[in-house]
């Protein structure tokens, strides 16, 4: 199509995998849609694959802006970071105050906060947006986490619902809540997919070096469970994985990938940001970790060397054992959504997000890479009760993960009885074992910092906060509530419920 000007109700910077085929996806719907990227090989493919369709290519920046129709309405999809800001200080000179832009990649919620904030400054409207999907989701039904202003969403809202994933009919995007929270949702939505994608490695290595199963055999066990309650995206995609040979040969292109696994980002900034929350995450953790622990493959060659397990293999009746695994992983990709639901809570609360966990789910459950048939136990435990603080709280939960927890005890304990590496398993079930445990022994950490460092502890029935002296002969011990019955008169007691200087933080931590 060629070029006319004010002729385009939206545009795209950056044609790559995912740029390119949302706006492809658009011009299906019948939007006139406009692209821009400095690669002429990308605008050259926009137009092969847009040759009939309401979509125009450009290389000049000038000629993009001015084909869109005013107020305008442009998507970024770059890499996050620096590119960002650089592709926003070229376009806003080629702008009018009113325009929409939109960020549509994995940028951090801190940076999107800031141009939001400096955007509206200068009379622009922004907002940031979540997309999951990957190539297939862009081109045919994404899942869409836009957050910020709420006035340019509703002005977008008819094209991302047109081209959102349906589920039951209800597009798989939704208003997620002021600021940054469409881009805070999606990056728990991707520390949620690293801890779900360590459960399935370490699944496939208790299959293979457990159990010495074949790759066919394996790639049924997938198969298998993804016909069942364990139905994902993830799963669907490695049974196909499980079936691809190598070009030209006869055996497993997955064989010849190097055990290395690479990472953008967007899980280590969950796990970053959990911790500043303190929202427990350990299965994303954990995830992150192994992720960096498997680029030191020369190292891990020397130490398997130094180390040699005398027998990988697992001592088991392999039906049952397969049954009990099935049991493990449904239990552990439990925690691993309820590890991020409740970190979204925790946010929502910190950042004034005033996020709705039931539509969170409901948009996650097509399009997304982690969507799954349990996203439907999740929409109904948050949509049956708004103020549910955890999704174990919820009581069909509850019941789905009694049922489950044999299974992933029997796995946990036959693994590290037999030296094979499940770090994510065993961090789901350490997560659940320790939620669920009324009075943990954290209190002697709390002595313990209060002994080295006067960091102060609180007592049980009683208000204040504490200190004691625990140096000196051990029969004389101050608190800030009194003198114990064996103290000498001599000593006095310790000022009672002041915090030592040399912490000012939450005497809680």
């Amino acid at each position: 199509m060629s070029p006319n000007p004010t002729q385009y109700a939206f545009g795209m910077i950056g044609l790559g995998t995912m740029g390119r085929n949302l706006l492809l996806n658009m011009a299906d719907h019948g939007f006139a849609v406009a692209g821009y990227d400095k690669n002429q090989k990308q605008v050259d493919l926009l137009g092969q694959e847009g040759q009939g369709k309401p979509v125009q290519g450009f290389t000049d920046p000038a000629a993009f802006v001015h084909s869109i129709k005013t107020p305008r309405a442009i998507m970024m999809l770059v890499p996050a970071g620096a590119i960002v800001d650089s592709v926003i200080a070229e376009m806003l000179p080629l702008l009018s105050p009113g325009d929409i832009l939109i960020d549509g990649g994995n940028s951090h919620f801190t940076d999107t906060e800031r141009r939001a904030k400096d955007l509206e400054s200068k009379g622009f409207h922004f907002f940031g947006m979540g997309v999951s999907g990957g190539e297939e989701g862009a081109r045919f039904g994404p899942s869409m986490m836009p957050g910020g202003d709420a006035e340019a969403y509703k002005t977008m809202q008819p094209v991302f619902e047109a081209i959102a994933a349906k589920v039951d009919g209800a597009p798989c995007v939704a208003y997620m809540g002021p600021g940054a929270a469409g881009h805070f949702v999606k990056m728990v939505h991707n520390g949620i997919e690293y801890g779900l994608m360590e459960l399935i490695a370490e699944t496939y290595g208790l299959l293979k070096n457990g159990l010495e199963m074949d790759n066919a055999a394996i790639g049924q066990v997938f198969a298998g469970w993804n016909e069942g309650r364990l139905q994902s995206f993830l799963l669907d995609i490695t049974k196909d994985i499980f079936a691809f040979d190598a070009p030209g040969t006869d055996h497993l292109l997955l064989d010849d990938i190097k055990d290395e696994a690479r990472a953008k980002g967007t899980g280590k900034w969950t796990s970053q940001e959990a911790m500043n929350l303190q929202a427990p995450l350990p299965t994303v953790d954990t995830a992150v970790s192994m992720r960096d622990l498997s680029k030191y493959k020369e190292l891990r060659g020397q130490l398997a060397q130094l180390y040699p397990t005398a027998d990988a293999s697992l001592a088991v009746d392999r039906a049952a054992f397969l049954a009990s695994l099935e049991q493990a992983f449904y239990f552990s990709m439990i925690m691993a959504y309820a590890q991020g639901m409740h970190m979204l809570a925790k946010a929502s609360e910190e950042y004034k997000y005033e996020l709705d966990l039931a539509t969170i789910a409901k948009i996650w459950r097509g399009g997304c890479i982690i969507r799954s048939t349990f996203l439907n136990d999740i929409f109904n435990a948050f949509q049956n009760d708004k103020g549910l603080a955890h999704l174990l709280l919820d009581g069909a939960v509850q019941q789905l993960v009694l049922a489950a927890a044999p299974g992933v005890r029997t796995v946990v304990a036959a693994a590290v009885a037999t030296g094979l590496a499940v770090p994510a398993y065993t961090s789901a079930l350490g997560y659940f074992d320790a939620f669920r445990t009324a009075r943990l022994p954290s209190n002697l950490i709390q002595a313990q910092r209060d002994y080295f460092g006067a960091h102060t502890y609180e007592l049980i029935g009683k208000e204040g906060v504490f200190h004691t002296q625990w140096t000196g002969l051990r029969d004389k011990v101050e608190t800030s509530a009194g003198t114990h019955a064996n103290q000498t008169p001599a000593t006095p007691p310790v000022p009672s419920t002041k915090q030592s200087n040399t912490e000012p933080a939450n005497p809680k931590l």
